[in-house]
């Protein structure tokens, strides 16, 4: 098997190098079988078993330090939990958990066991767990006693463990403590399911999108090629444990490479932001591009980041801006990087390249790319199709979990040759580096949350004031965009201040919060085709146009901007 820490490789992977000939260089070195608990964690606990692998902290002041040895011990403690509940290789495990250490003591766990996690935040509601329950059928969940009640009802899900005390629930470091700390780690194939993610589409409800374990072991490209990870690095991510980010940098990728991350609890604040980067000495720092916009605006010279080596970002575009005053201020790069639930990092600015301004980076190694037109042909250097990932790959999902339909048509072929369809309009110059141009489809990306609009207008129809309604993104100058809801009203309602705040608190009761409509506006009618399909599309063009004119957009009725997180 090749080395857990480098792949196909032996440089450093901080030292400069030749992207042409890495590029041309690089293969897949794959394993005949991989279990990441197993091939990584284990293995890091074996060769250096003092080595800091998670430092935990929130903003209470508690702190907690583990290391490879400890991350064996209470995942093979959590895979022997799972297993005498009754759970099996190939069940899926909700996983809905805070940033709390138990989030990679439960993902670990349920991995060695051969066991599928769902990594899901820990804002959903009732309703989207019963969806992901149903959908998947999950027969077990990792969560804390406080977000019990949302697994009331659902009789499927037969092992319950929370953190903390909750009635008919079991506890979760009470019956780890009971469980010996040696487990017969399952042998995953390469293409045995390994972890599902949801994430949104722009029709129907959110997509199960599910890797192999081939992915898990892929991942390790980002780390070691976009963010230059070693042994001796301190990474900081701050996504959201149900992003796929979340494991790519935070457990993945870190892991692979033997670096310990630093995992915070508390809420987002700027200042905080630099107070922990600088106690804790964070070597590597990854943020949304609305954190960097709030944290450039900082008092810099009150922090020692003389360890900070480099900040990174994906999920959406840093602005230019944020990117020089960020770099002024701290003598730090900070670059960007471009993937997909269902790809995980293809694309990847470096420290070493040379950046081009508005590229999103070229292609990492192991990846192939092509622009292809409507009909799935090649296109030219410098020219705007649907950017496609040259498969096999083995960074891409297995496919969306029990919706084959959507999974065939994710993927297009050419004279032969497969792709799989990204959704996102771009081109690449002559050099191999990607412009974004934005998507094919209404996907609403808001502060690093992807948000189907479908979504959101499914729970404001509930509502007995809506006739009907569409939901797109609007351009916005601190979270990219805001989710924005056209309403038409049913005859002896009136649009108004009190009435938009009324909707907004019925989605948010509906729906996770974050997805509400922060602007409503109230209209007559919505524009469709002739066929009655809703035009989407036409509103939110004229929402980019109207940002980009800076000219108030004329509306029938009242709109309102809420001015909550």
């Amino acid at each position: 098997m090749p080395d857990i820490s480098r792949g196909s490789h032996d440089k450093d992977s901080r030292a400069p190098q030749d992207y042409a000939s890495l590029y041309r260089s690089f293969k897949w070195e794959l394993p005949p079988t991989f279990n990441f608990g197993r091939d990584v964690v284990d293995r890091w606990a074996e060769r250096q078993p003092t080595k800091l692998a998670l430092l935990w902290c929130d903003d209470t002041g508690k702190e907690r330090r583990f290391t490879f040895d400890d991350m064996r011990a209470l995942t093979n403690r959590c895979a022997g939990l799972l297993h005498r509940e009754g759970v099996r290789p190939g069940d899926r495990v909700i996983v809905m958990l805070q940033r709390v250490w138990q989030w990679q003591v439960a993902m670990i766990g349920c991995i060695k066991l051969g066991a599928v996690p769902v990594p899901c935040i820990d804002m959903l509601t009732a309703k989207d767990v019963a969806y992901r329950v149903g959908h998947c059928g999950a027969t077990a969940v990792i969560t804390h006693a406080e977000s019990a009640g949302k697994f009331a009802g659902l009789d499927a899900v037969s092992t319950r463990i929370a953190l903390g005390n909750a009635q008919g629930w079991l506890e979760f470091e009470t019956e780890l403590a009971k469980c010996p700390a040696v487990f017969d780690v399952h042998d995953t194939g390469l293409e045995d399911p390994a972890i599902l993610y949801y994430t949104s589409g722009s029709t129907g409800m959110p997509k199960g999108v599910t890797h192999a374990s081939r992915a898990l072991f892929s991942w390790r490209v980002s780390a070691r090629y976009w963010q230059g990870l070693l042994e001796d690095d301190l990474l900081w991510c701050t996504a959201d444990t149900g992003w796929s980010k979340a494991g790519t940098s935070i457990l993945f990728g870190p892991w692979s490479a033997g670096t310990a991350v630093l995992f915070y609890k508390g809420p987002f604040d700027p200042a905080e932001r630099l107070a922990l980067i600088a106690r804790h000495g964070v070597t590597v720092f990854c943020g949304a591009a609305t954190e960097f916009r709030h944290i450039v605006n900082e008092d810099f010279a009150r922090h020692d980041l003389s360890r900070l080596r480099l900040a990174v970002s994906a999920g959406e575009a840093v602005n230019p801006d944020v990117v020089r005053r960020w770099h002024e201020a701290t003598g730090v790069p900070l670059i960007e990087a471009y993937g997909q639930t269902e790809t995980l990092m293809t694309i990847a600015n470096t420290v070493d390249s040379v950046l081009k301004p508005g590229s999103m980076g070229r292609a990492l190694p192991g990846t192939a790319l092509a622009i292809l037109d409507d009909d799935g042909k090649p296109l030219p250097h410098d020219t705007p199709g649907q950017l496609a990932v040259r498969l096999p790959h083995p960074q891409v999902m297995l496919g969306y979990w029990n919706d084959p339909e959507r999974t065939r048509a994710a993927v297009t072929e050419y004279e032969g040759t497969p792709y799989l369809l990204t959704g996102d309009i771009a081109s690449i110059d002559a050099e191999g580096y990607v412009f974004y141009g934005g998507r094919t489809d209404d996907i609403i990306s808001s502060a690093g949350y992807r948000i189907g609009p479908m979504e959101v207008e499914n729970a404001l129809i509930e509502h007995p004031a809506v006739l009907e309604c569409a939901v797109v993104g609007s351009p916005d100058a601190q979270r990219g965009e805001i989710v924005k809801a056209f309403v038409a009203l049913r005859p002896g309602y009136h649009a108004g201040e009190a009435l938009v705040l009324a909707l907004q608190e019925h989605v948010k009761r509906i729906t996770a919060p974050y997805k509400y409509p922060r602007a409503i506006e109230f209209v007559e009618s919505l524009p469709k085709t002739a066929s009655g399909k809703l035009l989407r599309r036409a509103l939110r063009d004229r929402e980019y146009a109207a940002h980009a004119s800076r000219e108030p957009i004329s509306a029938p009725s009242p709109a309102r901007q809420s001015d909550a997180p």
